[in-house]
């Protein structure tokens, strides 16, 4: 299994009800892709502070391989929500950390 891990630095000015919506956007991406397990979304709550580096929203997407990860990220609606992540993020892409781990769940 492949969990994709995308942290994001928002914008100060990018209000709740436009975090919420580009991830609903990223998990209606379950149903359209095969392999796509499952997206968790949220804020950040560790109690390690400054940890987060800034850093305090993101999503996790669980695939069943690198085939359906790799299908996702050349998939057409994906890029449009990605482009709207870097849109949204502190610094563009710079504000966006994404961290790719295989496991054996």
């Amino acid at each position: 299994m492949i969990r994709h891990c995308v942290f994001i630095r928002f914008k100060p000015t990018i209000s709740a009800a436009a975090k919420s919506e580009i991830f609903d956007e990223v998990a209606a991406l379950k149903g359209r892709i095969a392999g796509l397990l499952a997206v968790h979304v949220g804020t950040n709550v560790s109690p390690e502070t400054g940890m987060d580096k800034g850093f305090s929203d993101g999503f996790i997407v669980d695939f069943d391989d690198s085939f359906a990860r790799d299908a996702y990220l050349v998939d057409a609606e994906h890029q449009k929500v990605g482009a709207k992540i870097v849109a949204a993020a502190l610094d563009g892409a710079n504000g966006v950390l994404v961290y790719d781990l295989e496991t054996d769940d």
